[in-house]
């Protein structure tokens, strides 16, 4: 069982006083907003060891979770390879190894082995590791990938003659993993650079192999602040994208022949406010994703490659349907894919030359998306599979047969049979009368007990059923496991992403506490055992739900939470601020600062009692600065009335998405997880 022990860490107190719109707040913890410190450093210390002096007693549970997660891991998986139209591609990992090994077969499946690049070579001595995307030039002689190794997301580009197996002196720093391209001719390439201290990349610049990076050009540069980048090829090689978007209310794309790489950027559709767009090229024609015309769920359109490509030209391939939400696309000169959804569920439409049809899916509650199809002239469609019993799943779809292949499903070793589990799909009646999809997960013979609820609700990310291996251990110690698909998110159309946003983000935390409340009027969860688990913005959410029904849930996780929502909005000098104004609101505007600190859950705090919390953040998280939860547990400390367990886990090497490799992770979901048992066990006993 946890030790509740006594005399937690307490943060000092430093009068502070924060002032706008004629309102004051008072933050006495705000001077754990700078890890230069050494009082930060030792307070974050203080923390980790408390936490893990009451987590001790779980320790031998914590080996056994891990074992058990790592045990149903295959030690040497590999990936179905994929065809770009001349090569084969997969990775795989080694026995033991933390990352993955990238490789290549010329033209044949029975061709030797290339090792393109070794992840275990590259992130041995590193404390943390990742991969930001690997970018083959068109002559195949040098493979350009990116590297992060503190957990900013914040990469370095290098450049591998693969006919050597040397690096070239070319090297890159500051940029955005993964958002680049080659020109056709091997010469050039094109990448996106972040500013060193927002961390937000502006800049597109042209980078001339083997010459110094001093002398790239700079082609273009987003001058409004609130907006994102991204920087793409197109899959039939022949254009690179640009695009400047912000969060769900604009896009602009710059368009360039890969052929003609010292030439200019053009527009493709001028930005306007209300106008999304996204684009992809299939041989004669642009295909256009938009909302458009007042399609608020998108529909598909299209424009000649020659001419013009502003709207006024743009024509209809697939209409707006208000009860069908269009996701995302992929094309090949042979179909189109739409990924949609309906009803709450994803679904894949294949659009061919003759048909116009639905991929059928065998269970009821499952996640279905486009795979990868790297060949730009392949007639078959790849696809992903997964649900809350079945491991992820690769499939192929030949629209001539109208039949399915299963490629592979992920092996999960350690005897799991997905026979033994059952899944549901429950509505839950928010309190404006709205109806919440829910999706939940158990092992057979399960009747009442607790149970971990889930959520996420922001951006437009849709949190579809997913299968997890790791989540095995929890469902067969007696828990069971439901998302809450709640507003915020677009499970049900783009209008549940509009009414979880900005002056609506109230409805995504009563949307969570109406599911909690349903499930306990349904008997699908015993009262005084119901948690509750989200991260970042889903942590956000966490703190949000426990200022507002702190009776409701017996133990929350909280992981890397964005809970000083005023305070960060206002402070344009950190990652995600100006660009998630369209999100949250600007808080310089009077309404939207009083609507921000009605709900952001360190400005409401209370004295009150709160349930059983655990809290995780990293220090160098780019994404939702350390500090944040920090403040927040101390203030928590200072203010609630009762006696649970509150924890700080500050991981001091990772960031935003905690510990690198395949198997590091384990620690912290075992974690999380005795945590979880832990706190079930102290709650029955009472």
């Amino acid at each position: 069982m946890l030790q509740n022990l006594p005399n937690p860490p307490q943060a000092t107190e430093i009068p502070n006083e924060l002032i706008l719109h004629g309102d004051v707040r008072q933050d006495p913890y705000f001077w754990l907003n700078n890890p230069e410190d050494p009082a930060v450093i030792d307070y974050l210390n203080q923390e980790n060891s408390y936490t893990e002096n009451v987590l001790k007693p779980t320790e031998a549970l914590q080996n056994e979770l891990f074992e058990e997660m790592k045990g149903r891991m295959v030690a040497d998986e590999q990936s179905v390879p994929y065809f770009n139209g001349k090569d084969w591609f997969y990775h795989r990992y080694e026995t033991g190894g933390e990352y993955p090994i990238y490789c290549r077969k010329k033209c044949s499946l029975d061709a030797p082995e290339e090792i393109l690049l070794h992840g275990n070579q590259l992130g041995k001595d590193e404390a943390y590791f990742s991969v930001g995307g690997l970018a083959l030039s068109d002559n195949e002689q040098i493979l350009a990938y990116a590297t992060d190794t503190v957990s900013r997301r914040n990469y370095t580009i290098y450049f591998k003659n693969l006919q050597t197996g040397e690096l070239l002196p070319d090297t890159i720093e500051n940029t955005e993993g993964g958002s680049y391209a080659w020109s056709a001719d091997s010469n050039y390439f094109f990448y996106l650079l972040r500013d060193a201290q927002t961390l937000l990349a502006s800049k597109v610049y042209r980078h001339k192999i083997g010459t110094s990076v001093t002398e790239d050009v700079l082609v273009y540069e987003e001058k409004n602040e609130e907006c994102y980048m991204g920087l793409s090829r197109s899959k039939s090689k022949e254009y690179i994208f640009s695009v400047s978007s912000q969060q769900g209310v604009y896009s602009e794309y710059r368009i360039l022949k890969t052929d003609n790489p010292t030439g200019n950027f053009e527009v493709f559709q001028a930005g306007e406010r209300g106008l999304e767009y996204f684009i992809e090229h299939q041989s004669d024609r642009f295909l256009i994703r938009t909302n458009d015309q007042d399609s608020t769920n998108f529909q598909l359109m299209e424009c000649p490659v020659s001419g013009p490509t502003d709207k006024s030209v743009w024509q209809t391939v697939v209409a707006h349907r208000p009860d069908v939400f269009l996701e995302d696309f992929d094309a090949t000169t042979e179909w189109i894919a739409l990924e949609v959804k309906t009803n709450g569920l994803s679904q894949i439409q294949l659009i061919q030359a003759e048909s116009n049809e639905y991929i059928k899916m065998e269970e009821d509650v499952f996640q279905v998306n486009i795979g990868i199809n790297a060949d730009y002239r392949s007639k078959i469609l790849r696809y992903n599979y997964t649900s809350l019993t079945c491991p992820n799943s690769v499939l192929e779809y030949d629209g001539t047969s109208k039949k399915s292949t299963l490629l592979k499903e992920d092996r999960v070793l350690g005897g799991f049979d997905k026979n033994e589990y059952q899944t549901e799909r429950l509505w839950a009646t928010a309190c404006d009368g709205v109806q919440v999809p829910i999706s939940l997960v158990y092992k057979k013979g399960y009747q009442k007990g607790p149970l971990l609820l889930y959520a996420y609700g922001s951006y437009g990310y849709s949190m579809d059923p997913y299968f997890s291996s790791s989540r095995l251990s929890l469902l067969n110690r007696g828990f069971a496991f439901a998302i809450a698909h709640i507003r915020g998110g677009q499970e049900m159309g783009r209008h549940w992403y509009e009414d979880g946003k900005m002056m609506r983000k109230m409805n995504t935390f009563t949307d969570f506490i109406d599911c909690g409340k349903h499930l306990i009027s349904m008997g699908k969860v015993t009262e005084n055992q119901l948690f509750a688990q989200g991260g970042s913005a889903g942590g956000m959410l966490m703190g949000g739900i426990i200022n507002m029904a702190p009776n409701l849930f017996a133990g929350v996780i909280a992981a890397v939470p964005f809970v000083d929502v005023v305070t960060t909005m206002l402070d344009e000098t950190i990652p995600l601020t100006t660009g998630e104004w369209e999100e949250w609101g600007n808080p310089k505007k009077e309404e939207h600062y009083l609507y921000m600190k009605s709900y952001s859950p360190y400005d409401n705090v209370v004295a009150q009692d709160y349930p059983h919390l655990f809290v995780t953040t990293g220090l160098h998280d780019s994404q939702v600065q350390y500090w944040e939860p920090a403040k927040w547990v101390a203030k928590l400390r200072k203010t609630k009335t009762d006696k649970n367990i509150l924890l700080l886990d500050c991981d001091m090497s990772a960031g935003h998405g905690g510990a690198s490799g395949r198997y590091k992770r384990f620690n912290d979901i075992a974690k999380d997880y005795a945590f979880l048992l832990g706190i079930n066990e102290l709650v029955s006993a009472q």
